[in-house]
């Protein structure tokens, strides 16, 4: 598997169990804010705008790190 399709789906599984999380800690807390299914689909919707954000910003975010390095080592 290619290594920025890898991390593009680790990111998307991040997205979406942080989001469970959230969900759950706030029904702890407060009071159920959405149904079990409807908390999943919108799990599965944010993890995926994760993994899809992720793999088209990855390129990017890199690029400008690695460029930004290389200013940093010229000054």
């Amino acid at each position: 598997m290619n290594p920025r399709t890898k991390s593009a789906l680790l990111w998307g599984a991040v997205g979406f169990m942080a989001f469970l999380v959230l969900v759950q800690g706030y029904a702890l807390v407060v009071e159920p804010l959405v149904s079990i299914g409807q908390g999943f689909v919108v799990a599965v919707l944010v993890g995926v705008g994760t993994a899809v954000s992720a793999y088209v910003l990855e390129y990017r975010v890199a690029a400008w790190s690695a460029k930004r390095a290389a200013e940093r080592t010229q000054d």
